[in-house]
């Protein structure tokens, strides 16, 4: 096991460089001045070249590459160049909004996909199945930017029951929470319901049928466990899509996280809070891999930890 983690550390860590050293590229060789953001359109030539020196601009790239690293290596992911404050901060700033909202979704998400992907394959080509089959391929058709508004529309403006957008008290929380996990709940109904089927013809189920006990146990006990490994692999990714698509629901609900950050660095080309943003993706997705594969090992036996 040992042996196990740290390979899979080592490839996170490369994983985790290659996408920095990606990102920094494309941001460092796309046309543009990013001076002329920080300074404004109508700046003279002094103050332009005393931004560039600030930011390190006027440096060659590989020079500016090595500084990037060492930054990274001390926690340091540099400054703005729209407000000149540090991409650490507005991180830290954005990250909690953002995580609050995924975990939520997420667990609603699990709470609605699960049991629709237990009943449907339990009743499989019955009216029960159809029914959460074609909810199911609604959501996973129907897109946030479309979603978000039409929740609005009916539970914010016709029925008065939730607030418009905005951020602080848990009924702000319920509408994008909502359009978040539409998607990650088809997902998983869909995953756990292909995994139950399966399950539920192999060999020992029927032996467990066979042998007199109740439905429910052989169910909990023997075909849900077997069958949770896929939904598990579904649900981290799942997780990792959650913190990172949330750009939209973001915007559109105005909540302060990640998500809304991104969209403005895109729309004003701020290199450092894109580099930022992806980094902190990069690290998260990586992490969450890990963490799965650790989990296959310890709740399958099955499943043999080899190099």
């Amino acid at each position: 096991m040992a042996r196990f983690l740290l390979q899979r550390i080592v490839l996170a860590v490369v994983s985790v460089w290659a996408i920095c050293t990606i990102t920094f590229f494309i941001a460092a060789l796309s046309p543009g001045d990013p001076a002329l953001l920080a300074a404004g359109q109508h700046a003279d030539a002094a103050t332009l070249a005393r931004i560039r020196h600030d930011f390190g601009l006027d440096a060659p790239v590989s020079v500016r590459y090595e500084r990037y690293l060492w930054g990274l290596l001390h926690g340091d992911l540099g400054r703005s160049f729209l407000n000149h404050i540090p991409i650490t901060d507005l991180l830290k700033r954005g990250l909690p909004p953002t995580a609050i909202l995924a975990v939520i979704a997420l667990l609603v998400a699990l709470l609605a996909g699960v049991p629709s992907g237990i009943a449907a394959a339990l009743k499989p080509n019955k009216l029960l199945d159809r029914v959460l089959m074609s909810s199911v391929l609604v959501g996973v058709s129907l897109p946030n930017f479309i979603l978000a508004p039409l929740l609005i529309l009916i539970f914010a403006l016709k029925l008065g029951w939730l607030p418009v957008a905005g951020y602080g008290s848990p009924e702000y929380l319920v509408l994008p929470a909502l359009v978040l996990a539409a998607r990650p709940a088809a997902l998983i109904a869909r995953m756990t319901r292909s995994s139950m089927l399966e399950t539920l013809q192999q060999d020992y189920i029927r032996t467990a049928r066979a042998s007199g006990l109740p439905p429910f146990k052989i169910l909990t006990r023997y075909a849900l466990k077997n069958a949770f490994l896929p939904v598990l692999t579904a649900a981290a990714t799942s997780f990792g899509y959650l913190l990172s698509g949330s750009f939209v629901v973001e915007t559109t609900f105005t909540v302060p996280g990640v998500g809304g950050a991104s969209i403005i660095s895109l729309t004003t080309r701020d290199y450092t809070l894109i580099q930022g943003t992806i980094l902190l993706l990069a690290v998260i997705f990586v992490t969450i891999n890990l963490i799965v594969d650790v989990l296959y090992a310890l709740l399958d036996p099955r499943v043999k930890v080899t190099g």
